[in-house]
């Protein structure tokens, strides 16, 4: 497609998807608003968790708090704990933001 072709074809080149089809009455509407919300509330929870599971590990490993010891007692106990958990994370987010994709 030449540059000329291209001016007469307002979509050329651009990076926007169309939607897979038109919402066609309320009900289907309200229910894509449902399923859109649902999804973007579990990326967000799992961002959440996210976040969390970085502050506690950055304080850990600063000494600033002990948060593990009363479950492991020697420091590499306490980050196969904070391990564990971050692979707890990794499945959420895994399973969250496949659903968007759904």
């Amino acid at each position: 497609m030449s540059d000329r072709d291209s001016n007469l074809d307002p979509d050329a080149g651009t990076d926007r998807d169309p939607t897979e089809k038109p919402t066609r009455d309320a009900e289907e509407a309200k229910q894509e608003g449902e399923q859109m919300a649902r999804n973007w509330i579990a990326v967000g929870v799992v961002s959440i968790f996210l976040l969390l599971l970085i502050v506690v590990g950055l304080m850990q490993a600063t000494g600033l708090v002990d948060v593990f010891g009363p479950i492991a007692e020697t420091q590499t106990q306490q980050w196969a704990v904070f391990a564990v958990l971050a692979l707890i994370v990794v499945a959420l987010a895994g399973w969250s933001w496949t659903t968007l994709v759904r």
